[in-house]
């Protein structure tokens, strides 16, 4: 035992010295060559989508590999097409936002000259996930590359043959001064979490995002944590409730359910209920007449995450709650040899369950009734900020009411994932749901410093008279402010408290 702890504590270090290698070499080109021009970025996002577009098939193929079964169509749009238009946007963009704004323009005529300019932070560490890993790190590599940094990737150890195959074409679309791809298991990760990186990037559970924040804390490191959450659709009493209750069902088995944004659990009127059981049950067995040998159904990723989500079906319906499995006639559902669990509804879920606390992430719709809007707000805000709530009605008060009155990472009504639509939304997550944000120049931005230039060319010290010693007229001038500033403060107060609050106060 004492020879294989040496041996695994030896693999670490190796492993790790051999990515502390590749992270000098690119921090060392980085500082060699300074901020990269608008073509260099735009070239490195070209190749970048070469690298994916070139090799779609490959893509697919070893996703499918991964997961078992996975619609080719399905990896075709959310792998590839559904991230093109953010690419293009960013790409577009650039030039724009890698301008220098000045500041106190009037002042350049008296020799006093101010800027802000935004420059690469150096090198970026990016931790992709699993449930779409070839998605969920090219768009944040094209953030980086935009903001002009260097890149290093590390994938998921869960979809390995996707990872290898990412590793194997990086090489031949990089250099890997420019991009690198690593792979290996969680020792190749915890490793990868602990390097000095200037930004690091990561999308997966809150659990193990908890763990790479405080690997990166040890650096230093500033993070993005792109989490996710029990993400709330409320059905408002005015919603078409066909065409709401078809889309959510709709949306709830996009890869299985394994989607950081799928709806979680929703929440109707008591007097609807039923129906929108109904029309949800009957959009699944229009869906999927088969499911076993149905290449369209998505397979849990691994047996873990299979095991996982019949665990929290099981554990609800012990707990006394109502478990319906819309499963095609003769079939026996979950099956663990395909490693597919039938669409699932839960009714009558209260708040000790597993599954009212944890992510889902599989094919399965927690369905609770409310009564009243407010009763609704404050189901959802008893728990952690979910990454996207969902509204589907008229955009009337109420719905403005919801919005005003929840937290979360985005909001989308009526359709699933609206609010990840424009291709200039920032997203990402608000509280245990994530911190940061990207896509657009929110990507831009997070993977840029900054930095006040400011330079005088005045006969005379501006700041210096904060040094002693004191003269008369710098002590008088000094309580002159004083006094101005505080009479100014005093009288805004005296203003406000004399007009009503306003709507947003």
């Amino acid at each position: 035992m004492v020879t294989m702890d040496a041996r695994a504590i030896s693999a670490t270090v190796d492993v790790g010295a051999g990515m502390r290698e590749i992270l000098d070499r690119q921090r060392a080109a980085f500082l060699a060559e300074g901020p990269p021009p608008v073509a260099v970025r735009r070239d490195r996002i070209d190749r970048l989508s070469a690298l994916v577009l070139d090799n779609a098939g490959a893509i697919v193929d070893a996703v499918a590999a991964d997961f078992g079964t996975r619609p080719r169509t399905a990896t075709l749009f959310t792998e590839i097409l559904g991230m093109i238009s953010v690419i293009e946007h960013t790409r577009s963009h650039v030039r724009q936002w890698m301008r220098t704004t000045p500041l106190l323009r009037a002042a350049r005529l008296v020799g006093f000259r101010a800027e802000v300019e935004p420059t690469p932070l150096g090198v970026v560490g990016i931790i992709g996930p699993w449930n779409f890993p070839v998605n969920l790190v090219v768009l944040p590599a094209t953030a980086a590359f935009a903001a002009g940094n260097r890149v290093m990737i590390k994938m998921s150890e869960i979809t390995a043959h996707t990872a290898e195959l990412m590793a194997s074409l990086a090489s031949r679309y990089f250099d890997d001064t420019e991009l690198a791809v690593v792979t290996g298991g969680v020792d190749v990760g915890a490793a990868f979490a602990s390097l000095p990186f200037d930004h690091l990037f990561f999308t997966g559970s809150p659990e193990v995002g908890a763990r790479v924040a405080q690997a990166a804390a040890a650096n230093l490191v500033p993070v993005t944590l792109e989490l996710g959450g029990k993400n709330p659709v409320v059905v408002s009493r005015d919603a078409d409730l066909t065409r709401s209750a078809t889309r959510i069902a709709q949306g709830r088995m996009i890869n299985g359910g394994q989607v950081c944004v799928c709806p979680d659990y929703v929440l109707v009127t008591e007097e609807r209920q039923d129906e929108f059981v109904g029309i949800v049950r009957a959009t699944w067995r229009t869906m999927f007449p088969t499911i076993v040998t149905n290449d369209d159904y998505c397979s849990s990723v691994n047996r873990a995450n299979f095991e996982r989500v019949v665990g929290l079906i099981e554990d609800a319906r012990a707990a006394g709650a109502t478990v319906e499995s819309v499963a095609p006639p003769g079939e026996s559902l979950p099956d663990p040899v395909s490693r597919k669990i039938a669409p699932t509804i839960v009714r009558d879920v209260d708040d000790a369950m597993r599954i009212a606390n944890e992510e889902i992430f599989g094919p399965v719709l927690v369905v609770r009734p409310y009564r009243t809007l407010r009763e609704a707000i404050a189901r959802i805000n008893d728990r952690p900020a979910p990454l996207v709530a969902y509204w589907f009605g008229p955009d009337n008060d109420e719905f403005r009411e919801f919005v005003r009155s929840t937290r979360s990472g985005g909001v989308a009504r009526n359709d699933f994932a609206a609010q990840m639509i424009p291709s200039a939304a920032p997203f990402g997550g608000v509280g245990r749901s994530g911190m940061g944000a990207y896509h657009g120049k929110a990507g831009f931005d997070a993977f840029s410093h900054y930095r006040s230039v400011v330079g005088t060319d005045l006969p005379f010290t501006i700041t210096g008279r904060a040094a002693p010693p004191f003269t008369a007229p710098i002590k008088a001038t000094t309580a002159l402010g004083l006094r101005m500033a505080h009479r100014r403060t005093r009288r805004r107060l005296r203003r406000s408290r004399r007009r009503p609050p306003s709507a947003t106060e």
